[in-house]
């Protein structure tokens, strides 16, 4: 991959382990457990929220050790969201409000000790899906 010529496999970007939730819908979990959040509620025997941001910014010390230039990652929705979270120091629940599609492109930033979210969510550059 040009300007990245070594990737490698990183565990600490696997997806939130969600345990007995695992292939169940949040609806499905809604109509379970009323008023279910994974940010707030995570998943029994699975992580919860604390452990997932951990992981996130053992992951941005990581990405830190590589010194100047770029780092790029692909993982997960939810741990996208939890990598963005951890890395901007926000509270956990605003992970709920944080919309990220599949194939989507996100930047983080730190420029002059200021981190911030340079890109959320875009998809402009996949293809458009034909209409009917």
């Amino acid at each position: 991959m040009p300007g990245f010529p070594t990737p490698r496999l990183e565990p600490l970007l696997v997806e939130w382990d969600y345990g007995d939730y695992e292939g169940v819908t949040s609806a499905e979990i809604r109509r379970r457990r009323p008023g279910w959040d994974l940010w707030r509620d995570g998943c029994p025997n699975g992580e919860d929220t604390a452990a997932v941001l951990s992981r996130a910014e053992r992951f941005l010390a990581l990405a830190l050790e590589q010194g100047e230039g770029s780092v790029i990652a692909f993982s997960h929705g939810h741990f996208v969201r939890a990598l963005a979270i951890a890395f901007l120091d926000l509270p956990p629940p605003i992970g709920s409000r944080l919309n990220l599609e599949t194939a989507a492109l996100s930047v983080l930033r730190e420029t002059d000790g200021q981190r911030m979210l340079e890109r959320w969510n875009d998809t402009g550059r996949l293809p458009v899906p034909p209409g009917p």
